[in-house]
């Protein structure tokens, strides 16, 4: 594995575009507040965002979104310049100020390419 990361800085430092970044990774709850509470009370993270359907956790390295199955799917949120999210589609704009698209990746699996703008 310490070969892999040898190797990707090497292709940064040549000038290669930078790797993309994960945003959030979106887990199905059935009580957003409930599991806000938990999660809280047994990490340490802050709440970026919440409401009845999801919220936003931010933990040190990443950050996981809470999601009720039936407003969101559960899925990996990428950082993505808005050109390249476009591509596939119009972006829509959300509740918390970001615009976003939605794509499944060949295994089904949902992905959102989140505008970083």
């Amino acid at each position: 594995m310490g070969g892999m990361a040898q190797e990707n800085l090497g292709e940064e430092q040549q000038g290669e575009a930078p790797l993309d970044a994960l945003h959030h990774v979106a887990i199905p709850v059935r009580d957003v507040a409930g599991s806000v509470e938990w999660y809280r009370a047994t990490f340490r993270c802050r709440v970026a965002y919440q409401d009845d359907t999801w919220a936003l956790l931010e933990f040190a390295n990443v950050r996981v979104a809470l999601v009720v199955p039936e407003q969101h799917p559960p899925h990996l949120g990428f950082l993505t310049p808005p050109t390249e999210a476009e591509r596939f589609g119009p972006l829509t704009p959300h509740r918390d100020g970001t615009r976003s698209i939605y794509v499944t990746d060949p295994a089904g699996n949902a992905v959102e390419l989140l505008a970083d703008e």
